[in-house]
């Protein structure tokens, strides 16, 4: 669900697009909704809602505005492998989510413009990762921001009811919790792979830095002590370390890991605060009590204030190629203002000055800070990732991390600090 912060070249040509860079556009939507017709097809990875009937009562609800429009969905498991082949024809429906896979610069290619960033940054976040050339090519429906979700009532039981201020602090309320609990504190979802990529959207917490991101490319030692990443990958590191995650990481499993947190078998995960709804409705399933699950900040402060880094979700864009952007475009519109999409997955809304999900308002009550990373080095950050071929957001180098902690292979932690600071200072020299 959540996407993944640093894009991956792939080889998309404009051949795929519409080869007019995106002027086909439409910039608002018509002023008398019975005048917007026609048929639109919206690709969706959420194929949960598909399946439940959610998406279809969206439809009918859109209906009472624009009635002369027919919507139809199609989910699609393997979002971003599906819909990256779909690009390279003009068949990839008339509204979509960007894939991951696609370079901000080819946005033009593929997309139709919404609007001019001066207009559309007034009404929604996160608007800078799909401007180029002063228009706007995607919408976020949401933002989610970054922590570890928790087991409110085992923590309790441990006798921990403050959030940790440091990362020592952290570690000895894990230590708690497998002293005085049967439960195991933390869950590192170790085989699904994924789950471990979000670490690397913890980037920006211990600083409260907007431009943590952006100033990777400005150093060769982005893991040198002190640093956002060194202070993000060390807790990881310690927590297995100190045996306070489950005994073999390999046997790990995410659908299960909700049953698990919400049936207090498991005290701590690190998500986006997206996964609150999920655990929830997990634990009532599994017969827990919805209301144990919690959220927490990454436990560092800066001035005496928790900083929680937010980040958009997939953005809503229109084809390119659609012969019925007008629709699609009323689509995007009416879904990400008036669905209630957001509040329902207790996710942050990118309307500009909507209300907080009900899961972050103790984040509120805390006067928590929320992050917005800067975009405006991203690309450099993306094309010095790739030459290192660290991979920043994948999961490889954070299992590799786990699997140094607990003992699974050679070397330690200064040891992949150190290969990590040097394999980005040489693709620095070479970049740009």
């Amino acid at each position: 669900m959540v996407a993944a912060g640093i894009a991956m070249a792939i080889g998309l040509t404009a051949c795929g697009g519409g080869g007019d860079g995106g002027k086909a556009g439409v910039a608002a939507v018509p002023g008398d909704p019975a005048k917007v017709t026609g048929t639109i097809t919206v690709l969706t990875n959420r194929t949960d809602q598909v399946q439940d009937g959610t998406t279809a009562r969206y439809a009918a609800e859109f209906n009472k505005v624009y009635p002369g429009v027919t919507v139809k969905f199609q989910g699609l498991t393997d979002y971003e492998g599906d819909v990256k082949i779909r690009m390279n024809s003009k068949n990839y429906g008339d509204v979509l989510l960007i894939p991951n896979a696609v370079p901000l610069s080819q946005y033009p290619s593929f997309f139709s413009p919404l609007g001019p960033a001066s207009e559309l940054s007034g009404k929604y976040d996160f608007t800078d990762r799909a401007t180029v050339g002063g228009q706007v090519y995607g919408i976020a429906n949401i933002g989610t921001a970054n922590g570890f979700v928790y087991n409110k009532a085992v923590w309790r039981r441990a006798g921990v009811t403050d959030w940790p201020k440091t990362p020592r602090e952290f570690l000895d309320a894990l230590k708690a919790i497998k002293d005085r609990t049967d439960a195991t504190p933390y869950y590192t979802n170790y085989h699904d792979g994924w789950p471990l990529t979000n670490w690397g959207n913890a980037l920006g917490s211990p600083s409260c830095d907007p431009a943590a991101g952006d100033r990777l490319a400005e150093t060769d030692e982005p893991w040198a002590p002190g640093q956002d990443l060194n202070v993000v990958d060390t807790l990881l590191h310690d927590i297995v370390k100190e045996k306070l995650s489950e005994d073999d990481p390999n046997t790990t499993n995410w659908e299960n890991s909700k049953n698990l947190i919400g049936t207090g078998k498991v005290a701590t995960m690190w998500l986006g605060s997206w996964a609150v709804a999920q655990m929830r409705e997990a634990a009532k399933k599994a017969g827990g009590d919805p209301d144990d699950i919690g959220f927490m900040p990454f436990p560092t402060q800066v001035d005496g204030t928790f900083c929680s880094v937010v980040r958009p979700d997939y953005l809503y864009a229109v084809n390119v190629n659609s012969q019925a952007k007008e629709a699609a475009r009323a689509w995007i519109e009416w879904f990400v203002n008036s669905s209630g999409d957001a509040r329902a997955g207790l996710s942050i809304s990118s309307v500009k000055g909507a209300p907080l999900p009900s899961s972050l308002e103790p984040f509120q009550e805390a006067k928590v800070k929320f992050v917005h990373m800067g975009f405006a080095k991203n690309a450099l950050v993306n094309d010095i990732d790739k030459a290192s071929e660290v991979g920043l957001n994948a999961q490889d180098y954070r299992q590799r991390i786990v699997d140094v902690a607990r003992g699974a292979a050679e070397g330690d932690l200064g040891t992949i600090f150190a290969d990590l600071n040097k394999r980005w200072a040489d693709a620095r020299s070479t970049v740009g």
